[in-house]
Parts: C-alpha cells; sequence; structure tokens
C-alpha cells in the first residue's frame, strides 16, 4: 500500500496550473487595445462657436480643423494657412475615413470659413460637420 500512496502523494505535486501562457495572453491584448486606440487630436487654440438651436452628436475620432478669430487655420496647435488644409486633410484620410470638423470663431470672416470648406470638400471628406455651441 506504500507504494501506491506515493503514487498519488508525485501526482498531485505534478498537477499544477501554469500561468504563465494566460498571463502573456492578457499582457498581448492590453498591448493590442493601448495601440489601436485613437486619441482625438485638439486644434490647439481658444475658439468661440456660434450659437446653434439644433444640436447633433459628432464621433470622437474626427479631424479637427480651427478658425480663429483673427482668421488663423489651425491643425494640432500648428497654424495651417488655408492652403495647407487640403493637404493635411487628404493625408489624414489616406488612414482611416475619419469625418471633418471645423470649428470656427464666430468672430471668423465667412469667406475664410467658406474657402476652408472647399479646402477639405476638394481633399475628398465625405463628412464635413461644423462645431457649436448650444445653450
Amino acid at each position: 500500500m506504500t507504494s501506491r500512496r506515493s503514487i498519488l502523494d508525485e501526482a498531485d505535486d505534478a498537477t499544477e496550473i501554469n500561468l504563465s501562457p494566460m498571463i502573456d495572453c492578457i499582457f498581448i491584448l492590453l498591448i493590442f487595445f493601448i495601440v489601436t486606440t485613437v486619441f482625438v487630436e485638439e486644434p490647439g487654440v481658444e475658439i468661440i462657436e456660434p450659437d446653434a438651436t439644433v444640436d447633433a452628436k459628432l464621433e470622437k475620432n474626427s479631424i479637427i480643423v480651427a478658425v480663429t478669430a483673427d482668421n488663423r487655420v489651425v491643425y494640432g496647435g500648428k497654424e495651417l494657412g488655408i492652403a495647407g488644409v487640403g493637404a493635411r486633410v487628404r493625408s489624414l484620410l489616406n488612414k482611416d475615413e475619419l469625418p471633418v470638423i471645423i470649428e470656427a470663431d464666430s468672430r471668423a470672416d465667412h469667406g475664410v470659413f467658406s474657402d476652408v470648406w472647399s479646402e477639405v470638400k476638394s481633399a475628398g471628406a465625405k463628412k464635413i460637420s461644423v462645431s457649436t455651441r448650444n445653450d
């Protein structure tokens, strides 16, 4: 009987659960979610948006171009100018089919806003929105 008992004791010692593969899978999933997360890039300037009575929900992942009160066109904190909008939007649209949001200050000239809209449209954007504030 002693030989049988020693065999059972050895079998109990050998049946341990190895957690290394599970921890590896969790780390791989964590890395996947971190890499695939898209961060919203703010324009980097203060904008006073015009008022609107109709409110629509905009997508979080989008290209945001700002037109300031002194008619500067800004993306990501850097001034683009009207001529640079098309190239920047085109390069960002090559990666993903993102919507474009134009944040125009209520004191900006309508002509500058219209030119930015035309540049975004000619760059190939399918969804273009104007950011407003709903009080």
